[in-house]
């Protein structure tokens, strides 16, 4: 379920878990297209027959693919109403401590971790977590920085 939060509301929201997005099942067909638009063609990605050997029993995806799907994800999350628009800033801090086995559900946790004002609007910092369900621990743990403009 989506959030909706005002952007003059956000200050007071610092420090909330806003809640989960939907469970998404990750694809080879989206590791194979994320291989090709980034050049990364790891057998542990690609090659699901080889990869059945290797460290993980199956195929992974790219832990900057999980990344990637943030702001894919983000919005079933968190809206931000009484904007003209926003904007990705970056991120403060990435960990991938566990693989996404192709075939396996994740989902997007998000806690409201900082907000201060930028000219125009304001910069809002976010605790990401993206799990996979049932694994004992978090397959991304990201710090990302967004801007929404008045």
């Amino acid at each position: 379920m989506t959030t909706v939060i005002d952007i003059t509301d956000l200050p007071s929201k610092v420090g909330e878990h806003i809640g989960y997005s939907g469970w998404h099942t990750v694809t080879q067909e989206q590791v194979n297209l994320f291989a090709d638009a980034t050049g990364d063609h790891q057998w542990i990605h690609v090659d699901p027959e080889r990869a059945k050997s290797g460290p993980f029993g199956g195929p992974i995806a790219h832990g900057y693919l999980t990344l990637s799907l943030i702001p894919a994800l983000l919005p079933e999350v968190l809206a931000v109403s009484g904007i003209t628009m926003g904007v990705n800033y970056g991120t403060n801090k990435v960990r991938f401590p566990s693989p996404v086995p192709v075939g396996s559900e994740l989902r997007l946790g998000l806690t409201l971790a900082a907000v201060e004002e930028v000219q125009g609007g304001v910069q809002v910092t976010l605790d990401v977590v993206l799990e996979v369900k049932d694994a004992p621990k978090p397959s991304c743990a990201a710090q990302v920085v967004f801007r929404y403009y008045r």
